[in-house]
């Protein structure tokens, strides 16, 4: 039979319209996966254009910068001759002028102290001759060295003698002539002068000027600044409230620890009896504005002057001495005491931060370099495109502590995972926190990674770093290490692993918390529960058994365990520790479907489940909460201030309401605490009843809890 056919080029053109989207979604999907690095190379462009407009824009930033920086400090001072009743013009022109007036009263006394030590300088001549002279006599005595250093010299003597086919005769060597100058005349000299300091002073002028205008117009660029940040006005808002109360507060703790550290200097330069104690004093607190680099410079002159100044060694080793004595106080005591965490920056992003202004903006850079990264690490954490800031620079742990021990262990730095955990249960003896907080959650993480990322490598790693883990805090709090051998005592609980070795690892965490609580448990490894390892397994004694699961899905192997357990030993209390199901396994419904007789989440419901089979009577009540030193006066002034007069619920209840209003909570309350009672002063609005709330069926034992 004779089937017509289309020609080639129908059968082409048929066959377009197929091909033509498999390409196109071959191509978008080739656009798509290029969109994260075409990202980053943008990111990396703009962050590149920004770096180099911060450096040829240095001439004008920089004055603007120093005068945001000057106003942080002048601002507040504005603010309260504001509230005092003084117009802002008036407050910031008085503000102004009060600083320029100290600061020509400061370089007045400067000068003068100058001027008195340059007029005493030729009169140290000697002095400074003499132990220059010491020291050389010093210097020119034999030593350990002189022996190398001759040997060193013979052989460069050797190496330069010519050899012995050159000329013996050489032509004579051009004289060098040397062009001197003509000193510069008094002319001269006044336009160098005012040459060197046009630019400085041009500077300050800007300046000056800037600082005027940022104390005036201060709401006003603060809402040019919120326009311009665009986004979410809260985050806005709150960034730039966190910045400015952060740089505030630092530099304010600066001037204050510059003044404690530059006071006792000049002090003890007094008391030494240095020239110019004053002066130094200044110059200490000045120098110290600038990282790193301040206090060594400002140590210099001190110590300089004491040279020249004393015949003898005394005043050098004196000012040593003090210099040395203040900066361990001023950076071990005083520092801490007043920074604390004022800008929020770890120790490497300060040194970095200094590096890099340093390099944009020169000895100013260096100056404002922690202002500046204060403002980059708010911006960072309150906008979400540029969150690595605050990673970057900031003084919080990136990773929590679960996720630092998980990482050390996927690491296989065991001994460092160790060393963590054994930190966080020194400020704290409760194993039970311990193992809740910080390994549950690593055993949860590795649970969750097992079948996603995680190679034979990383789970091999975990298993023997956890085991270890358990084994040292097992050791470490004086508890059994999870063997017959060494429980105490009557056996009174089993834990079992369920299917994985995480389970295994669960179980013998549960075995040493129950065990330090005073029931002796032992552990078993997961295993395929089948008749023989029902046959063998040895619960005589045992109370309780505890089967561990980490699995999000524990039904099916929780079901078959619990049904081989029950055939063999009918009265055993059997409770499932789900360390990661999901809450419809948790209701009561659920866990007699599974054949068990409760389940816990934690290691201490699972403590307290214990105690509850064994009949141990738990403590009731509420404990008693401390008494302060000063809860007499206390009373005294919550009675006399009329809080307790029923008259004042209308204004408590006004209070609850705002405070609802603000947190936006359904209920709120002002509570009032008496001698020997609470009083509720005031509330606004009611919780949701139980009715408006979908059920949930929970374990009695756990509500209880």
């Amino acid at each position: 039979m004779h089937h017509d056919q289309p020609p080639p080029e129908a059968a082409t053109a048929s066959q377009a319209p197929q091909a033509m989207p498999s390409q196109a979604d071959a191509a978008l999907a080739a656009v798509v996966s290029l969109l994260p690095e075409l990202k980053r190379s943008g990111s990396l462009v703009t962050a590149a254009l920004v770096i180099l407009a911060l450096y040829f824009g240095r001439d004008i930033l920089m004055p603007l910068a120093l005068a945001f920086l000057v106003g942080f400090i002048l601002d507040p001072l504005v603010v309260r001759l504001k509230r005092w009743g003084l117009p802002r013009v008036a407050a910031v022109m008085l503000v102004v002028g009060l600083s320029l007036t100290v600061l020509a009263l400061l370089g007045m006394l400067l000068t003068q102290q100058v001027s008195a030590i340059s007029a005493e300088l030729p009169t140290y001549r000697n002095n400074i001759q003499h132990k220059l002279n010491v020291l050389r006599a010093s210097a020119d005595k034999p030593s350990t060295f002189d022996g190398a250093a001759k040997i060193i010299d013979d052989v460069k003597a050797e190496l330069e003698k010519p050899s012995v086919g050159a000329p013996r005769g050489r032509a004579q060597a051009p004289q060098r002539v040397q062009v001197v100058e003509a000193p510069p005349g008094p002319y001269q000299r006044l336009l160098a002068v005012v040459d060197a300091g046009s630019g400085p002073l041009a500077t300050a002028g800007i300046v000056l000027v800037f600082v005027v205008l940022v104390l005036l117009d201060r709401i006003d660029l603060r809402d040019r600044l919120l326009k311009l940040w665009a986004g979410s006005l809260h985050q806005s808002t709150d960034a730039m409230d966190e910045a400015g109360s952060r740089i505030s507060k630092y530099l304010t703790m600066q001037l204050v620890v510059n003044i404690s550290y530059g006071v006792p200097m000049a002090l003890g330069l007094w008391l030494i009896g240095m020239p110019g104690a004053i002066l130094w004093g200044v110059v200490a607190a000045v120098m110290r504005f600038v990282p790193y680099l301040g206090p060594m410079i400002s140590a210099v002159f001190p110590v300089a002057l004491a040279f020249a100044v004393d015949p003898g060694w005394n005043m050098v080793l004196w000012t040593v001495a003090l210099i040395v004595v203040l900066e361990l106080i001023s950076n071990n005591i005083i520092e801490p005491w007043f920074y604390g965490a004022s800008t929020g920056l770890s120790a490497m992003s300060l040194m970095v931060a200094a590096t890099f202004w340093t390099a944009l903006w020169g000895p100013v850079g260096l100056i404002m370099s922690t202002p500046l990264t204060v403002c980059l690490l708010v911006i960072g954490r309150h906008l979400p495109r540029l969150r690595f800031l605050d990673v970057l620079l900031g003084s919080q742990p990136a990773l929590d502590m679960p996720t630092r021990v998980y990482q050390r262990l996927l690491a296989g730095d065991n001994e460092e995972a160790i060393e963590l955990v054994t930190d966080r249960g020194s400020e704290s003896s409760d194993l039970v926190a311990l193992y809740d907080e910080v390994a549950i959650p690593v055993l949860r993480m590795a649970s969750h990674d097992h079948a996603v990322v995680s190679t034979a490598l990383h789970r091999h790693r975990v298993v023997v770093g956890m085991d270890a883990l358990i084994d040292d805090v097992g050791e470490h709090k004086a508890c059994a290490t999870a063997s017959s051998a060494t429980v105490a005592g009557p056996l009174e609980a089993v834990c079992l692993g369920g299917k994985w070795e995480v389970d295994t690892l669960a179980a013998k965490m549960l075995s040493q918390v129950l065990t330090l609580a005073g029931h002796p448990a032992m552990f078993r490894a997961a295993a395929p529960v089948n008749a023989e390892y029902v046959d063998k397994l040895d619960l005589r004694g045992a109370k309780v058994v505890y089967l561990s699961f980490f699995s999000p899905e524990p039904s099916v192997p929780a079901r078959h365990v619990c049904r081989r357990l029950r055939r063999r030993w009918p009265d055993l209390h059997i409770v499932l520790a789900f360390w990661n199901a999901p809450v419809e396994l948790l209701a009561d419904k659920a866990v007699q479907a599974l054949g068990a007789d409760a389940v816990v989440t934690s290691m201490g419901e699972s403590v307290l489940r214990l105690e509850r089979v064994l009949g141990v009577e738990s403590p009731t009540g509420f404990h008693e909460a401390p008494v302060p030193a000063n809860d007499a006066q206390r009373l005294a002034a919550l009675r006399a201030s009329g809080a307790l007069d029923e008259r004042a619920r209308a204004v408590f209840d006004l209070v609850a309401h705002r405070a609802a209003d603000i947190f936006d909570v359904p209920l709120a309350m002002v509570s009032l605490i008496d001698l020997d009672q609470q009083r509720v002063q005031g509330a606004f609005g009611t919780l949701p009843s139980p009715a408006d709330q979908p059920p949930v069926e929970l374990d009695s034992a756990a509500l209880n809890v």
